[in-house]
């Protein structure tokens, strides 16, 4: 997915007054949290044809960015969640690097697998308590396990 959806729709707002961002906020979640391409498709024909004239400079943003769009349609509502922004992501990197560099060095991958899995194991994004951020994240990884089954093992493996 090349296009993070994040910078598409904070995008569109730098084309537009904001005395319009409300309405034009309310007008885009249909065509990111559709269920189908098909449906996000009709969504954004009604989007384009109330805004497109407008601001054609939206329009033109989002029909450029579609077909890179289109497949984060594929995922499931909590994966879209999570991947929609990178900075869950370089968050978690950012971790693991200050962890790694406080370290040094490892005397074997076992010893480092386990700094990071310490890491993982102690966020806390927000500061409100690990099992807060545990909570916000179980949907998610149902949601994970069984669109990428292949690629996560199974709880009795582990």
């Amino acid at each position: 997915m090349g296009t993070v959806i994040i910078h598409l729709i904070r995008n569109t707002f730098r084309y537009a007054s904001k005395k319009y961002w409300d309405k034009i906020s309310f007008d885009l979640k249909p065509i990111y949290t559709a269920p189908t391409p098909a449906e996000a498709r009709r969504c954004y024909e009604e989007f384009a044809e109330k805004w497109g004239r407008a601001y054609p400079a939206i329009k033109r943003l989002w029909d450029n960015a579609w077909e890179e769009f289109i497949p984060f349609l594929d995922y499931d509502v909590e994966i879209r969640k999570v991947i929609c922004s990178t900075n869950a992501i370089e968050s978690l990197n950012a971790r693991y690097r200050r962890a790694v560099r406080a370290r040094g060095h490892f005397p074997n991958e076992q010893s480092a697998m386990k700094t990071l899995y310490l890491v993982t194991r102690s966020l806390d994004p927000k500061g409100t308590g690990q099992r807060r951020w545990g909570m916000r994240w179980k949907p998610a990884l149902n949601a994970f396990a069984i669109t990428f089954a292949d690629r996560m093992p199974a709880a009795e493996d582990q």
